[in-house]
């Protein structure tokens, strides 16, 4: 299989390469800038440029046989602040892609959705697939459009897609921004020796995925002839205040949070069920939360 990963050369995509790599696939990446913490890889062919430039999209797509769609120009946090952007960079973009594939005539993609926003608050818990969607951000709302769209091009068009519901990841190449990624905010905050916000008490729970954990189930959702869609998580429930606990002891840090007034956005939890994921991929998560967390402290010492 030869894959186009867009986003190839972010937190996500770029384990989703290596995972691609080691499971003997070609790899194209299309991507708007090179990878933040390595080197370009030798066996991967590298196209840069913007999500939007529809020329450069086009040529990417010629000869491939997948696609993997990690790119999103927006996340929960920021998406409500500027909606009509969140819009544009996203659905609009992702409708365009899945035009161009048609006109190549490339049937399959992988979509990156969110485990986290699309349920809104739940009804039961862990989550099923099957859960209504009430998304409370338009970065949910967005998501949930686009895995619309996916599955009207596939009754129209014949496109093939697995939609990946997502919880939180984790580990190696994460961004530190503090925008998204509480581990990754955490282990940096820790690192630098700078005090840890905490938004409400800590007692929001998420269920936390390790990359390669995330990155295995990416390549074998697109292996598969699989349609339809998949939650990818842990299946486990942890608070923030747990997650800090525990980036605490890798780290022998004794630092005290401040705590800030929590967010409306913010769902008091989210675990995912993802025994469908088990039965159809034959996939499960390997790496439980200290054990990734551990590995992602190492990683970041080594910067």
């Amino acid at each position: 299989m030869k894959a186009l990963v867009i986003g190839g050369n972010g937190f996500i995509g770029s384990h989703v390469v290596d995972a691609l790599l080691l499971s003997g696939h070609k790899v194209r990446v299309f991507d708007r800038g090179a990878e933040l913490y390595r080197s370009p890889l030798v066996d991967v062919d590298y196209r840069l440029a913007d999500f939007s430039d529809v020329s450069a999209l086009a040529e990417a797509l010629v000869g491939v046989d997948s696609v993997y769609h990690f790119v999103s120009t927006t996340v929960p946090s920021t998406s409500n602040l500027d909606p009509i952007s969140d819009i544009k960079g996203n659905l609009i973009n992702t409708v365009r892609l899945l035009q161009l594939m048609l006109q190549n005539g490339v049937s399959r993609i992988v979509y990156l959705s969110s485990g986290g926003t699309v349920y809104g608050i739940p009804d039961i818990s862990p989550i099923p697939e099957k859960h209504p969607l009430k998304p409370i951000c338009s970065y949910g709302v967005v998501k949930v459009a686009i895995e619309n769209y996916l599955f009207m091009y596939q009754s129209l068009h014949g496109i093939k897609p697995v939609v990946l519901r997502v919880s939180n990841p984790y580990g190696e190449r994460q961004g530190h921004s503090g925008v998204q990624g509480v581990v990754g905010t955490f282990l940096q905050k820790i690192k630098n020796n700078e005090r840890i916000e905490i938004w409400g008490d800590g007692s929001v729970v998420r269920d936390f995925i390790y990359v390669f954990d995330l990155a295995r189930s990416c390549v074998l959702a697109g292996e598969s002839e699989y349609c339809g869609i998949l939650n990818v998580g842990s299946g486990v429930g942890n608070s923030v205040r747990d997650v800090l606990d525990i980036s605490m002891e890798v780290s022998d840090c004794t630092m005290k949070p401040m705590y800030k007034t929590g967010r409306a956005y913010d769902v008091p939890s989210v675990v995912l069920d993802v025994s469908k994921v088990r039965d159809v991929l034959g996939w499960q998560p390997r790496i439980g939360l200290k054990e990734g967390v551990t590995k992602t402290w190492i990683w970041l010492n080594s910067l």
